[in-house]
C-alpha cells in the first residue's frame, strides 16, 4: 500500500516525480497552495484543452521550475465535500502510472477530515485483485505527501483502518468461490482482531441450533456451511449494533437454476458478510464505545443430490416456517436464521446488508442501495451515516399491504411475492425475523459490485457498505 505522510509547507520539500494540485471553478487554485503552478502561464494551454477546473477535469502541465517536473491539475469544482474530494483523489492516482513519488495539496481544501478523504481515495484509487494474474502489473507509485496545512496524521490514520477494512471486503468478494469456502471465510473472521471474540456454528452445530434456513439452502453443496458470530464488546459500551451479512460465496439458484450468464458475478453474492467482517474488524480498529455483533451466514447454493427443492418448507431460528418456492431466492432464507438470532441478543438496533434482489438493482440503479426499515429514528440514523461516508441509499417503501404477496397456504410464509415489487416483499419476509427491534434492511445488489473502474471504485467487489455500518456504529458510540 501506497505511504502516504504530511509535510508543512516550511519544511525542506523533497524532489517530488509530480505535484497533483486541486483547481477550483474558474480556474482558481487555493490561496497559499505551495505546489500550484501560476495558471497564468498556461492560458493558451488551458484554453486549447477547455480545462476551467469542473469537477473530473485533469491535466498534465510542465513545471520545470517547480517543485516537480509535472503537474497534474485536478478539477474540483466549485461545491467540494469529503466524496467529491475522495473521488478526485482516486481519479488523480490512477492516472499516475510510473511515477513514484508524489506531493499533493488536494488536502488543503476547506472542508473536515479533508487529508483523510485524500489518503482513502488514493488508497482505494490504487487498489487491484492481481493475486491470480501470473505476471502482475509491477506499481511505481511508493509514496505521497500531502503538503501544507495542518497536521493530517490523525487523519491519516483513521482513514487507513478503514480503508483496510474496504479492501479486505473487496478481496473476499471478488476471489474466486472455488478459494473461499465457507470454513475459508470463517477463518478470516476469526483472524480480523485481536479485541474481537468469534464463535464459529460448524455443520453440526447449525443443524442442533435450529438455522433452519442455512440448512436448507447448504443442502445443494458439497461443502458444509457455517454461522460466523463476531463479538466486540469494549469496557463501559452501553448500546448494542447487530450487523448481519448475505454469505452465499457462490450462488447457482440451485434447482431454480440461474442461466449460465447470471452466474458469472455469483462469486460475489457475498458481499454483505464480506462488508459486516471488514466492518467489525473497522469498528473495533477504531475503539469506537458501542457493542457490537457481527453474524454471517455462509454457504452456497448448488444443485447437489441432496438440494432442497420447490415446494420444501424450511423452519428458521426463530420457529416461523418458510415455504421455498423459487430456490434461487435463498439469501432471504440464510438471513432469517442471522435476523433471528440477532433479535435473540435484543442489541438497539440491526442492520443487515445482503446482494438480495435484482429488483433493488431495477429500481435504483448500479450505484444506490435501497434502504428498508420498521423505524424511522433507524432509518434516519443510518441514512445520516451513508451520506456522511459518501455511500448513496434511497429510503424505499417497507409497504404492509403487500404482505398478502408472500402469504403461503401451508406454511407462515413463502419465499418470493411474485413478478412486481420483489425488494419490497423481500424486506417484508426479513421483516418476520426482528420483532419489534429497530431494524433496517440494505439491499446493495447494484453498489456492490461495480461493472467498471472509476475513480476509486475499481471493477468488481466495491465493499460498499463497510463505511456507513461503521459511521453508524461512531454515532452510537457517540
Amino acid at each position: 500500500m501506497i505511504a502516504i505522510s504530511h509535510l508543512r509547507a516550511a519544511d525542506e520539500l523533497p524532489a517530488f516525480d509530480i505535484a497533483v494540485v486541486p483547481v477550483l471553478k474558474d480556474r482558481t487554485t487555493i490561496v497559499g497552495d505551495p505546489l500550484a503552478p501560476d495558471l497564468d502561464a498556461y492560458e493558451r494551454l488551458l484554453d486549447a484543452r477547455e480545462f476551467s477546473g469542473k469537477v473530473g477535469q485533469t491535466l498534465f502541465v510542465q513545471t520545470p521550475d517547480g517543485v516537480a517536473p509535472e503537474t497534474l491539475l485536478v478539477g474540483l469544482g466549485d461545491d467540494v465535500d469529503a466524496e467529491s474530494l475522495r473521488r478526485a483523489a482516486g481519479g488523480a492516482v490512477r492516472s499516475l502510472h510510473g511515477y513514484a513519488s508524489v506531493g499533493t495539496t488536494l488536502h488543503l481544501v476547506d472542508i473536515e477530515d479533508s487529508g483523510g478523504a485524500v489518503a482513502m481515495g488514493m488508497w482505494l484509487g490504487s487498489y487491484s485483485f492481481d493475486e491470480y494474474k501470473s505476471e502482475p502489473k509491477p506499481v511505481a507509485l511508493s509514496s505521497v505527501f500531502l503538503v501544507g496545512g495542518e497536521d493530517s496524521a490523525a487523519d491519516v490514520a483513521r482513514a487507513k483502518v478503514i480503508t483496510d477494512a474496504i479492501v479486505l471486503a473487496r478481496d473476499l468478494v471478488n476471489r474466486p468461490a472455488l478459494d473461499k469456502s465457507p470454513s475459508m471465510i470463517a477463518d478470516i473472521a476469526v483472524g480480523v482482531a485481536h479485541n474481537v471474540s468469534v464463535k464459529v456454528y460448524d455443520e453440526t452445530e447449525i443443524e442442533e441450533a435450529g438455522f433452519g434456513g442455512l440448512v436448507g439452502v447448504n443442502r445443494g453443496s458439497d461443502r458444509p456451511a457455517r454461522m460466523v458470530v463476531m463479538r466486540y464488546e469494549p469496557e463501559g459500551a452501553s448500546k448494542t449494533l447487530a450487523l448481519v451479512g448475505k454469505g452465499i460465496v457462490f450462488d447457482s439458484g440451485g434447482l431454480s437454476i440461474k442461466p449460465a450468464a447470471g452466474m458469472e458475478t455469483m462469486k460475489t453474492d457475498m458481499a454483505g458478510a464480506a462488508a459486516v467482517i471488514g466492518a467489525v474488524q473497522a469498528i473495533a480498529g477504531l475503539g469506537f464505545l458501542v457493542n457490537v455483533v457481527g453474524i454471517a451466514p455462509l454457504t452456497e447454493n448448488m444443485t447437489g443430490g441432496g438440494a432442497q427443492r420447490p415446494g420444501d418448507v424450511m423452519t428458521a431460528y426463530n420457529g416461523k416456517t418458510i415455504e421455498v418456492l423459487n430456490t434461487d431466492a435463498e439469501g432471504r432464507l440464510v438471513l432469517a436464521d442471522g435476523l433471528a438470532l440477532a433479535a435473540e441478543m435484543e442489541p438497539d438496533l440491526i442492520i443487515d446488508i445482503a446482494t438480495l434482489t435484482g429488483a433493488a438493482k431495477v429500481s435504483l440503479g448500479p450505484l444506490i442501495g435501497c434502504l428498508f426499515s420498521n423505524d424511522d429514528d433507524a432509518a434516519a440514523t443510518v441514512e445520516a451515516a451513508s451520506k456522511a461516508a459518501g455511500e448513496k441509499l434511497w429510503r424505499m417503501p417497507l409497504e404492509k399491504e403487500y404482505a398478502s404477496m408472500v402469504e403461503s397456504d401451508i406454511a407462515d410464509m413463502k419465499n418470493i411475492g411474485g413478478r412486481w415489487g420483489g425488494a419490497i416483499t423481500a424486506g417484508l419476509i426479513l421483516s418476520e425475523f426482528v420483532g419489534e427491534i429497530p431494524w433496517v434492511h440494505l439491499d446493495v445488489a447494484g453498489p456492490a459490485r461495480a461493472d467498471k473502474t472509476e475513480h476509486y471504485v475499481a471493477k468488481g467487489g466495491s465493499g460498499f457498505g463497510v463505511r456507513t455500518l461503521v459511521a453508524v456504529a461512531e454515532a452510537m458510540a457517540g
